[in-house]
């Protein structure tokens, strides 16, 4: 593959990574055989992943600042850890193999692409930052030793809203929403 068709490739994946996973959700709601105990284990780490989204969300300054403070002292991937655990959350509370396998094979095909995508960004925007703040912090697991607090950043309320973080809970609330109907009215 060319390295113009390779970067086709990946703005295409980066560019199709939200509606993708909007469109695997409403997949999800379509094959799901939901019952209570596993919508509400399904919801417990939904809000686990939401609640990690969102602190992520409020240190984020895209391309103005290096995020290395709040979730980012521990990976430097805490909005994709928390779409991992909505992953999970969607998986079991709609008790589908078939669902678990889709959100399987968008990790496996979406992550790689974005998390490189983003690395070389990082690189670029913060040569000397990024590459001492990856020396420190694991790319997704986190780390139970910490990079070290900066005092520049604070989490910032601005931020979580300017990065559209209102949307993956609407997101959210409508899957839930859709999976509690189904099961109501449906099953």
């Amino acid at each position: 593959m060319t390295k113009s068709c390779k970067e086709k490739l990946t703005r295409m994946i980066y560019t199709w990574r939200v509606r993708t996973g909007f469109l695997l959700g409403l997949i999800a709601v379509i094959l799901a055989r939901p019952e209570w105990p596993f919508i509400l284990a399904g919801m417990t780490v939904c809000i686990l992943g939401l609640l990690l989204r969102g602190w992520a969300a409020g240190y984020l300054r895209k391309e103005k600042e290096l995020a290395v403070c709040g979730p980012y002292r521990f990976t430097r991937n805490p909005l994709y850890l928390g779409n991992f655990l909505l992953f999970i959350a969607i998986s079991l509370a709609s008790r589908s193999l078939w669902v678990a396998g889709l959100f399987l094979l968008y990790l496996l095909i979406f992550f790689p692409v974005i998390t490189a995508y983003e690395n070389r960004r990082m690189e670029s925007l913060f040569p000397e930052a990024f590459t001492e703040y990856r020396k420190k912090v694991q790319a997704f697991l986190p780390t139970f030793r910490p990079a070290e607090k900066s005092k520049s950043q604070e989490f910032s309320w601005k931020n979580f809203k300017k990065n559209k973080e209102l949307r993956a809970s609407a997101g959210a609330l409508i899957f839930w929403s859709a999976l509690l109907l189904k099961m109501l009215f449906f099953s």
